[in-house]
């Protein structure tokens, strides 16, 4: 019986201390503040800050890890800054994408920033987006579009840096 009384405690023990805790993380409004790395994506990591205006949250790219155009290129000229050069409208083309704001008008709401757009410069197409931390120092970013009641679109993970 000791035994089992054991076995039983050790059990209820490890329900107590789960990453399941993880979860019950509730994030205040401005703990979305700060600079995100991107997921590695080939030559299309970047830094993310992102910053408030009044009660909107934005981003823009800080750091590229190739910010210019590589001497193979066939988007732009060799050595030369990158640019928007996919932008539907075409007087935005010419604009550097480090600096670029990507993302604009997030709305903290229930432990989410919602009602936001993000901008892809790979293809000119801005999203509807939300972004959920799902701790301190990862940030789940969910780019879409409505179709009816349906949400398509894709999600990606980035990871806050921090400043040693």
């Amino acid at each position: 019986m000791r035994r089992l009384n054991f076995i039983l405690f050790f059990i209820s023990m490890m329900f107590m201390i789960t990453p399941a805790q993880a979860d019950d993380y509730k994030p205040a409004p401005d703990d979305i503040l700060g600079v995100w790395q991107t997921a590695d994506e080939g030559d299309s990591r970047s830094l993310i800050e992102i910053f408030k205006v009044d009660d909107r949250y934005h981003g823009r790219i800080i750091h590229l890890d190739s910010p210019v155009y590589p001497d193979d290129s066939e988007k732009g000229p060799p050595g030369q800054p990158r640019t928007d050069s996919n932008n539907p409208d075409e007087s935005l083309r010419d604009r550097p994408i480090l600096g670029l704001e990507l993302m604009h008008s997030f709305k903290f709401h229930k432990g989410k920033w919602k009602d936001g757009r993000i901008y892809d410069p790979n293809n000119g197409k801005e999203y509807r987006c939300k972004l959920t931390l799902k701790d301190r120092d990862n940030v789940e970013v969910f780019g879409y579009v409505k179709v009816g009641f349906i949400k398509l679109g894709r999600d990606t993970a980035w990871t806050r840096l921090h400043e040693d």
